[in-house]
């Protein structure tokens, strides 16, 4: 089976085109010239160079290809100009759904984000996990990057009714190895490591092994109904026990200090405006992330273990590899001889 990948080079996209060659899948990659292809080293596949907004190569890279994965995003939680953001995850969605059934694919998976879903306010005590059915509207997306996925879900979900056969997997924060960005997730990882959370806020994420999440999208190819949205998720963990999980790997104390959320905007406020608009360098801490930890972000994946037979499992071998792997590649200090003297 000849299967079309965007987004290969990057975090889960990587693992899913890894997974599927190990599955015997021919492999057609679209990478933008400007892309760093480390993730790619060793795998054996074909690479097209191209550009979501340029649907000529997108038809030509389907072109021969029963499935066509589309993992690629612009992922970023601050951006002086978002327009760029937009084109990418939304119009250069439609353009890939266009190009695809122009190229005769059979079936699209579209690796959306559990971030266009509805979820409850920290400061309320609302920690209850959401699901596929869970009611949300853009006007509950905070930032551009959660508008974008929400407005490009609902042009994926428009092509579905018009009978394209495409499915869609909402991941919620992979977590494991290649992170090369690092993503915000990943991130959290190499603060940590690097002795830079001295404190946390009260907030919650799910984490999933980025293995299990490219296991999920595979599942989604072979199982999933046409028009239906899959949550993968992991563990519903609150930031200070994934603080305190990295601390028993790495041996490094766990911040006990918990940051009132007024105190980490102003300061998310203070690093946005200095860092981003006067320095033109992406904040250590945004205002939207800010905005986004109100939120306890805890899901149910019920849905994709009923209908996929998938499930996720613990994220501490993840959480162990991420900060392996960003050690040896020179994102943060070895903790080798913290983690022996508290062994």
């Amino acid at each position: 089976m000849k299967v079309f990948v965007t987004g290969a080079t990057g975090f889960v996209g990587s693992h899913v085109a890894r997974l599927l060659r190990q599955q015997g899948a021919d492999l057609r990659l679209l990478v933008r010239a400007s892309s760093r292809r480390e993730n790619l080293e060793g795998l054996s596949a074909e690479v097209v160079t191209g550009d979501l907004r340029d649907r000529e190569s997108l038809r030509k890279g389907m072109e021969g290809c029963e499935v066509a994965f589309h993992v690629a995003a612009d992922y970023r939680l601050w951006t002086r100009d978002p327009r760029d953001m937009y084109a990418s995850n939304v119009d250069g969605t439609v353009a890939l759904i266009k190009s695809a059934q122009q190229a005769g694919v059979r079936r699209i998976v579209y690796t959306s984000s559990v971030a266009t879903m509805g979820f409850g306010h920290a400061a309320t005590g609302t920690r209850a996990a959401v699901d596929e059915n869970t009611p949300v509207s853009l006007n509950d997306m905070i930032g551009h990057y959660k508008r974008s996925k929400f407005l490009a879900e609902q042009k994926v979900l428009e092509a579905a009714r018009a009978g394209v056969n495409v499915v869609m997997v909402n991941p919620t924060t992979p977590i494991g190895e290649q992170d090369i960005k690092p993503t915000p997730t990943g991130r959290i990882v190499v603060d940590f490591l690097k002795r830079k959370f001295p404190a946390y806020v009260d907030t919650g994420l799910n984490l999933v092994d980025v293995r299990d999440c490219a296991r999920g999208h595979i599942a989604a190819m072979e199982k999933a109904e046409p028009g239906e949205r899959y949550i993968l998720g992991g563990e519903n963990l609150t930031l200070k026990q994934i603080l305190d999980k990295l601390a028993e790997i790495s041996g490094l104390p766990s911040p006990t200090i918990k940051v009132p959320h007024i105190v980490a905007f102003i300061a998310a406020v203070v690093d946005t405006g200095f860092n981003g608009y006067l320095r033109g360098c992406e904040p250590r801490a945004t205002v939207d992330a800010v905005r986004m930890g109100r939120k306890m972000m805890f899901v149910s994946s019920a849905k994709a273990e009923r209908e996929l037979r998938w499930k996720a499992g613990p994220v501490d071998d993840a959480l162990r590899r991420a900060a392996e792997w960003f050690v040896q590649h020179g994102y943060a200090p070895s903790y080798a001889g913290e983690a022996a003297a508290r062994a």
